[in-house]
């Protein structure tokens, strides 16, 4: 990988310049006739793509363009050139007042505590109470989760709401838990290692698969969404190919991925093709993210039921993609986090 050098940003600089110079968001319903324009200009961080991308779509808000930049250690560099177009989920604009008001706040100087006073927990994450958190991951067989249901439900637990997404044959679930009795999260050693155990046995599956199935705990709460597409990426779901029992995508709605050179500024050109959905953006900045590359531009369009996103990113360690084999795990890895989202329709529960 050719290196690029860039400049050190001193954490205690960065902390006092955006005291100096908070976050600035507008919210603009008269620009543009068919959406609503959010436009934001902050200090740089490692990120704050993601971020402001992950509140505007847990408030089910449909990005339909973006232009994003973030040389120089600002994300819009004051120069306001880069923005977001929102539409509700009725395809509007966001007229809300309520709602307007909390973007600004979301995304201004003080945007987490803003987003906790909202409803006592961040945006995204399960509003469900006093529970115990459990995360699997496994091979997805027929019967999977009857099976785990009934191992919880044998040793008093009662689930309250589960988020399953499914792809490549492995499984990912975060189930919400508390004990039947109290309603409250259950934190006894000797109980959840039993629990672990017996979904364990569980999440073995057949002698023939290769990766182990995982149990882990936690008491608090989580963004779901997020924690799904870490946990799949670990479980390397991107490997292999779409089996048999899966339909295979036309030409025209397969997702068409390609990782370009850019030689005269030092990127490498992501470039996603595929049909437009809700929260799309959001699943690939979440995995370019978790994958250790920084978004520096994009540009986010959709032509109808098409979407078209390109993304100039470089690693972490400033470093570009040179080999085929990197070019082709980020293809991979994107197409997985694209198909992912199809497979959200399989859930126990959801709390309104």
């Amino acid at each position: 990988m050719a290196k690029v050098c860039w400049p050190y940003f001193d954490p205690e600089y960065e902390n006092l310049s955006t005291r100096i110079n908070p976050p600035r968001v507008s919210v603009d319903n008269t620009s543009c006739s068919d959406s609503t324009l959010i436009k934001v200009d902050s200090m740089n961080k490692p990120g704050i793509l993601l971020e402001v991308v992950q509140i505007l779509t847990d408030l089910d808000l449909t990005i339909t363009k973006a232009y994003i930049s973030s040389d120089g250690g600002w994300f819009m560099d004051g120069s306001f050139a880069h923005a977001f177009h929102v539409t509700d989920h009725q395809g509007k604009k966001i007229t809300d007042l309520k709602t307007v008001h909390y973007i600004e706040k979301a995304l201004g100087p003080k945007g987490q505590e803003e987003v906790t006073a909202r409803s006592g927990k961040p945006v995204g994450e399960c509003s469900v109470g006093d529970h115990t958190s459990i995360e699997l991951t496994g091979r997805d067989r027929p019967g999977l989760l009857s099976e785990i249901s009934a191992v919880l439900a044998s040793l008093h637990f009662n689930v309250v709401a589960a988020e399953v997404w499914t792809h490549n044959r492995r499984i990912a679930c975060v189930v919400y838990v508390n004990d039947d009795a109290t309603s409250r999260a259950v934190d006894d050693p000797a109980r959840l290692s039993a629990m672990e155990d017996q979904l364990k046995n569980i999440l073995r599956g057949c002698g023939d698969d290769e990766k182990a199935g995982r149990t882990s705990f936690s008491i608090g709460f989580t963004h779901v969404d997020r924690r799904l597409h870490q946990m799949l990426f670990a479980d390397r779901d991107y490997e292999g190919v779409v089996v048999a029992t899966e339909i295979e995508d036309p030409p025209s709605v397969k997702p068409k991925i390609t990782v370009e050179r850019c030689e005269e500024k030092g990127y490498s050109m992501v470039t996603v093709q595929c049909k437009d959905r809700a929260k799309l953006m959001f699943d690939i900045v979440c995995t370019l993210t978790d994958m250790q590359y920084v978004v520096f531009h994009a540009a986010i369009t959709s032509d109808a039921a098409r979407a078209s996103q390109e993304y100039y990113i470089r690693h972490m360690d400033g470093c570009v993609l040179d080999s085929e084999g990197e070019k082709d795990r980020v293809i991979k890895c994107l197409e997985a986090a694209i198909r992912r989202r199809v497979s959200e329709l399989w859930a126990f529960s959801r709390i309104l």
